[in-house]
C-alpha cells in the first residue's frame, strides 16, 4: 500500500497545507502549463487565459489530506459534494442478488460533485473489496436520476469484518469522460482510503443496509472520508423518503 492509499491518522489539530495534485491529474496540468508557455512565443494574448486554465485543472485534481473519524459503526462519505437524494429504492441490477447486496430495496444517498469539488473518492468503511464492476455508457448530467442506469458507471462492494456489505456507485457526468479505479476485488481497504477518481463532474450513490440509518439531509454538503453519512443501529434522519 502506497502512502497515497493510506488515510491520514486522526488528530485533534491538523495544520493546513496546500493540497497535493493527484498523480492521475499531473499530466493534464503539465500539458496545460506547456501550452501556456508555448503561447508566449506563438500568440501571447492567450497566455493568461491558458494559465488560468492550468490553475483550474490543478484545482480540479487536488487531493487534500482528510482526517477520517476513528469510530465504530459509522459510514463516512465516499465523495465531496451536495446530497441530492435520500430515498429507499430498488438496487441496480449489478448490485442485486446474493453475490452482492441482496434483493431488498435500500436507502440510496446520492452525492453530486460539481467541477469545483474534489473528485477523489474514498471508501466509506473498513473491509475487503468484493466487487468492482465497470459499465460503459452515456454522459448525461449526473444529477438526473436516469444517469444511474444510462451513464458510464462503476459499482463497488465492500464487506466489513462482520460480513455486512456496503455498495456504492461512481457515475460519470456531463463533462466527465473516465472513471479511474485504484482498487480491485480482494483488496483490503480502511475507511477513508482513496478508491477511485472521476474526471470532471460526476455523482456517487451509496446504498445503506437496514442496519444503518442515514444521518445527512438533502442539500447538505459532504466531505469525502470525513462526513459521517450513516450510523449503525440509529434510525434514518428526518426527511428520508420511504
Amino acid at each position: 500500500m502506497t502512502s497515497l492509499d493510506k488515510p491520514p491518522v486522526g488528530t485533534s489539530t491538523v495544520k493546513w497545507r496546500f493540497p497535493d495534485i493527484h498523480p492521475e491529474g499531473r499530466k493534464y496540468v503539465l500539458i496545460a502549463a506547456a501550452v501556456a508557455l508555448l503561447s508566449l512565443w506563438v500568440w501571447d494574448v492567450l497566455t493568461w487565459p491558458l494559465l488560468f486554465l492550468t490553475l483550474g485543472i490543478a484545482a480540479f485534481f487536488r487531493d487534500p489530506v482528510r482526517v477520517t473519524p476513528v469510530e465504530e459503526g459509522v459510514l463516512v462519505s465516499p465523495a465531496d459534494g451536495l446530497v441530492t437524494m435520500i430515498q429507499r429504492m430498488p438496487l441496480p441490477p449489478e448490485l442485486a442478488g446474493p453475490h452482492a447486496l441482496g434483493t431488498a430495496p435500500m436507502v440510496r444517498v446520492s452525492i453530486f460533485m460539481s467541477v469545483f469539488d474534489v473528485h477523489v473518492n474514498r471508501t466509506p468503511i473498513t473491509g475487503t473489496i468484493r466487487h468492482v464492476i465497470y459499465i460503459s455508457g452515456k454522459f448525461m448530467n449526473a444529477d438526473l436520476d436516469k444517469a444511474s442506469d444510462e451513464n458510464e458507471r462503476q459499482h463497488l462492494v465492500v464487506e466489513d469484518r462482520d460480513g455486512l456489505r456496503i455498495g456504492f456507485t461512481q457515475i460519470a457526468g456531463l463533462v466527465a469522460r473516465r472513471i479511474v479505479a485504484f482498487v480491485k476485488p480482494g483488496d483490503m481497504v480502511v475507511a477513508g482510503q482513496r478508491i477511485g477518481l472521476i474526471r470532471f463532474g460526476s455523482r456517487v450513490d451509496i446504498f445503506l443496509p437496514e442496519e444503518y440509518g442515514a444521518q445527512v439531509i438533502l442539500g447538505q454538503r459532504t466531505i469525502a472520508g470525513e462526513t459521517i453519512i450513516a450510523r449503525r443501529g440509529i434510525p434514518n434522519a428526518a426527511g428520508v423518503a420511504q
